[in-house]
């Protein structure tokens, strides 16, 4: 009898131990408290934001899986080659600045490339029928509003400073009287037509005497660019940008009627919320 309770009682505190590490359950899936705190590292949120979010994709895997929605390695692997080409590396340089940068093995990055194309496809599929072109008035109406948004500085002079050893780059960063020969220098004018989409951000977040983070050079090393001068504010005429404003108006429709179908998707699952991150 004793050996029955004993056996009851280990039974019991190792189903609490259990439960006790999930979050929430989103009909059969399980979120733990655990995902959430990772999540909120990850994005930099806070648990009610990072709980919001998991739910948010334990709904679209679920609505993946009802719709046999797949991803060929052949698809991720062409995604992740674009990707590096319009950072101008090769395949392998790109992996390791994203080893580097987010400490993303080549298997994991592969893993969010999946991920990423199974919700586009999903988006895809629930957006598309509800979707209708922008009529012109409505491409001039929001040209009108949102000026500001189709305005970018013609250039950034810049130093950029290039090291393989990421801890002589940063302390020439923190004190620019420090001399290293691990460190090298190279003035040069950036003309944002010519910049990818990812570096022009990372200039534009910068201000004006400042250095941006440091970030992998694709060659194995790290780079930073201290900004020494902004080229005045473009404003690109009506008809230059049309097809950016036709994409802005899309995508904010686009971003409105997945709002509204996960919300209600939402509602209808049966969604178990068993305790918050203290």
């Amino acid at each position: 009898m004793y050996k029955s309770l004993l056996i009851l009682l280990l039974s019991s505190l190792l189903s609490a131990k259990v439960y006790d590490g999930i979050a929430v359950v989103v009909k059969d899936k399980a979120i733990t408290l655990l995902d959430i705190k990772k999540e909120m590292q990850l994005s930099r949120v806070d648990a009610s934001k990072a709980t919001d979010m998991l739910i948010r994709k334990e709904l679209e895997e679920i609505e993946i899986e009802k719709r046999n929605i797949s991803v060929s390695s052949t698809e991720v692997y062409d995604d992740i080659k674009m990707m590096a080409s319009r950072n101008n590396m090769s395949l392998s340089a790109f992996y390791d600045a994203v080893r580097e940068s987010n400490g993303l093995s080549s298997m994991e990055l592969k893993a969010k490339v999946k991920q990423k194309l199974l919700s586009q496809k999903l988006y895809s599929q629930i957006a598309y029928s509800s979707l209708n072109e922008p009529s012109d008035a409505e491409i001039k109406e929001y040209y009108e509003l949102h000026q500001n948004s189709f305005q970018h500085p013609a250039s950034f002079s810049v130093i950029i400073y290039d090291s393989r050893d990421r801890n002589a780059l940063q302390t020439k960063i923190d004190n620019p009287m420090f001399y290293s020969p691990a460190v090298l220098t190279n003035e040069q004018v950036l003309p944002y037509e010519k910049i990818s989409p990812e570096l022009a951000s990372l200039l534009e977040r910068t201000s004006l005497n400042h250095f941006t983070p440091i970030v992998p050079n694709g060659k194995g090393g790290f780079m930073s660019f201290y900004i020494k001068e902004i080229e005045s504010a473009k404003e690109a005429g009506f008809e230059s940008v049309r097809n950016q404003i036709i994409n802005a108006i899309m995508s904010e429709k686009r971003e409105q009627v997945l709002g509204d179908y996960f919300a209600r998707l939402q509602h209808n699952t049966d969604i178990n919320r068993i305790r918050e991150v203290e």
